[in-house]
């Protein structure tokens, strides 16, 4: 009997490789996923032509079209319902889910951060473990939850930093990680039934 097959949306808010590894590792693994919807709030984002090559239709949300975070997560979670999602991966998505979205999909939610979390959350995770001069950093996938990368830990997986690195470096090496590692956890989490 073939698995009940889940209807994911992936959120992203720039360049998109971590949604392009994803999408790869679905089709190659033959998961049971169908990645039914990228939803991103920038017009330029380049993932958004990844999302076309992938044949994924996108939902472009300006923020700033709406009285405030409640109205725009509103109409995104109307987007979800109606696009029947029952599951969000968030890969680089810069904003944090606020509790219209959470309360719709609390438990729903998975987010990739590059650093060994709860060591340098928001943002500028790699940067910031750059220039705090630490041995090793590496990639964590969590929960989501109200907090900034406060979410009970899935998975973590560590990228030594080098004496003679460069930011760029460490920057490929965290990435390579990602998209080896992020596939990996949504795999064990359908396996487990967690998703």
């Amino acid at each position: 009997m073939k698995p009940n097959v889940k209807n994911i949306a992936i959120f992203a808010s720039g360049e998109g490789t971590n949604f392009t590894a994803l999408c790869e590792s679905f089709k190659k693994e033959n998961l049971p996923i169908n990645v039914k919807l990228l939803v991103c709030d920038h017009r330029q984002a380049n993932v958004l032509n990844r999302a076309k090559k992938e044949g994924v239709p996108t939902f472009v949300i300006n923020f700033k079209d709406y009285p405030d975070k409640a109205a725009a997560e509103k109409v995104i979670a109307e987007k979800l319902a109606a696009t029947k999602i029952d599951f969000i991966l968030l890969a680089g998505y810069m904003r944090i889910i606020g509790p219209t979205l959470l309360a719709k999909y609390e438990g729903k939610i998975v987010n990739i951060h590059p650093a060994l979390l709860p060591k340098f959350p928001g943002r500028h995770g790699i940067e910031d473990a750059y220039q705090a001069g630490v041995n090793e950093t590496g990639v964590t996938i969590h929960w989501v939850d109200s907090g900034i990368d406060s979410g009970k830990i899935i998975a973590q997986r560590a990228v030594p930093v080098y004496k003679d690195d460069k930011l760029t470096e460490l920057e490929q090496r965290i990435h390579a990680t990602e998209h080896r590692l992020y596939p990996e956890v949504v795999k064990q989490l359908l396996e487990r039934g967690e998703m």
